[in-house]
C-alpha cells in the first residue's frame, strides 16, 4: 500500500501557474478525494502524481521514495478516466485481460486474474459480451476492472462517474466503496461533485486556484470549515451567510447584523466596525429550538419527499431553512427562526474562520 507525499510541488504551463507550492501527506490505504471547482488544479495534481505531467518544482514521493523521474508503470499507478476507452471489438473478458497480455503474463494467470476481478466487480455474467451490449454503469465497471487487474499499489480516478446518470452514479459510488474495502489500496479520486466527495472519501483535499484550502475528514470539513470558500463549497443547500460588523470586540462583545439585529459573541480578534460574516447551515435553523431568534421573511417552500425547505430572508439576507417534519407534515417557520449559538460560524473580512466561541442563552437585542 502506498503513502503519498507532495513537497513544494509547483506546475506551470507557460505563464500560467496551475499548482502553487503543494505540500500534502496522504496516508497509505486511504480513499482521498481532490475536490474543487473547474480550474483549481486538482486534475493537474493527479497527473503529476501519476507521472503524466512533470512538475516544475518540488518532489513527489510514493512509499517514501522520490518518483520524479519514474514512469507511471514504474510508480505502480493504475488510472481510470472519465472515458471508458474500451476496445469495441473485444469481449469484456478480452478487455479485462488485455493489459495483462501486453505484460506477457501466462495465459493461466490472465484467466485466473480476470475471473477474480469479474467476481469482485460482480460482472461475471458480462464476460462474453462486447462493449456495445453494456450499459453505462457496466462499461465503467469494466474500465475499473481493467485497471484493477494490473494489481497496482495506487489507483487514480479522474472523474470516472461524470458520464453516468444519477441512479448509476449512486450505484457506482457503492461499488467503489466496496472495491476499496476489498483491495485496501491507496485510492485518489478527482471530482468537482461534493456529494461524491462526502460519500466516498476518508480524506478530502479542497483546492482553489492551484492551492490547498483545507484537508480533513468529510465530517470535519463540513462542521469545521477553515474559511468561507470551504464553508460554502461543501453543503447542499449551501451555508447561509449573514453580513454584519463587530459592535463590541470585548468580552461581552456582539455582532450587529445589517438588519439591525445583534448576535452576542465572545472576544473577537477584530476591532469595532470591522466586517464579519455569520454562517449558518440550513439544518441548524429551526422553528422553535435554539438559543437565538432571528427574523424570517418567507418567500416560498419546497417539499422534496423526505426533505423540505423554506426560502426567504433571515435577518435581511437570502437564506434557506430545512423544514422539520412533524406528524407526517412539514412545519414552516413564520416570522422568526431559531438557531443554537454553537451552530454559528464566524468569518473575518478576509474570509478566514474566526475561532472565538459564540456565547448562547442570550436574547437578541435590536
Amino acid at each position: 500500500m502506498s503513502g503519498i507525499a507532495f513537497h513544494g510541488v509547483r506546475k506551470s504551463f507557460g505563464a500560467v501557474e496551475a499548482l502553487k507550492g503543494i505540500d500534502l501527506e496522504i496516508p497509505s490505504g486511504t480513499f482521498t478525494v481532490f475536490l474543487g471547482p473547474s480550474g483549481c488544479g486538482k486534475t493537474t495534481l493527479m497527473r503529476v502524481l501519476a507521472g503524466l505531467e512533470a512538475q516544475t518544482e518540488g518532489d513527489v514521493l510514493i512509499e517514501g521514495r522520490v518518483v520524479n523521474e519514474e514512469t507511471p508503470a514504474e510508480r505502480g499507478v493504475g488510472m481510470v478516466f472519465q472515458s471508458y476507452a474500451l476496445y469495441p471489438h473485444m469481449t469484456v473478458r478480452e478487455n479485462l485481460g488485455f493489459p495483462l497480455r501486453m505484460g506477457d503474463k501466462p495465459k493461466a494467470e490472465i484467466a485466473a486474474r480476470v475471473d477474480e476481478v469479474a467476481r469482485v466487480l460482480q460482472i461475471e455474467h458480462l464476460l462474453d459480451r462486447r462493449p456495445s451490449q453494456l450499459s453505462g454503469g457496466q462499461k465503467q465497471r469494466v474500465a475499473i476492472g481493467r485497471t484493477v487487474a494490473l494489481d497496482r499499489r495506487l489507483f487514480l480516478f479522474d472523474e470516472p462517474l461524470s458520464n453516468l446518470d444519477a441512479d448509476l452514479r449512486v450505484e457506482m459510488r457503492l461499488e467503489l466503496q466496496r472495491l476499496h474495502r476489498r483491495l485496501r489500496s491507496t485510492m485518489v479520486y478527482v471530482t468537482h461533485d461534493q456529494v461524491e466527495a462526502l460519500a466516498l472519501a476518508d480524506l478530502i483535499v479542497i483546492m482553489r486556484g492551484g492551492t490547498i484550502e483545507q484537508v480533513g475528514a468529510p465530517d470535519r470539513l463540513y462542521d469545521d470549515p477553515a474559511n468561507l470558500f470551504v464553508a460554502t463549497f461543501l453543503g447542499s443547500p449551501r451555508m447561509n451567510l449573514l453580513q454584519g460588523t463587530v459592535e463590541d470586540g470585548g468580552a461581552s462583545g456582539r455582532i450587529r447584523l445589517v438588519s439591525g439585529d445583534a448576535i452576542p459573541a465572545g472576544p473577537l480578534p477584530l476591532r469595532a466596525g470591522e466586517a464579519v460574516t455569520v454562517g449558518i447551515r440550513p439544518e441548524d435553523l429551526s422553528v422553535d429550538s435554539g438559543d437565538l431568534a432571528l427574523p424570517f421573511e418567507p418567500e416560498m417552500t419546497e417539499h422534496l419527499g423526505a426533505n423540505g425547505y423554506a426560502y426567504g430572508r433571515v435577518a435581511g439576507a437570502r437564506a434557506t431553512v430545512q423544514l422539520a417534519r412533524r406528524g407526517g407534515a412539514f412545519v414552516a417557520p413564520e416570522g422568526r427562526v431559531m438557531v443554537r449559538a454553537d451552530a454559528l460560524r464566524l468569518f473575518g473580512p478576509d474570509g478566514a474562520r474566526l475561532r472565538a466561541p459564540v456565547r448562547g442563552r442570550e436574547a437578541l437585542a435590536s
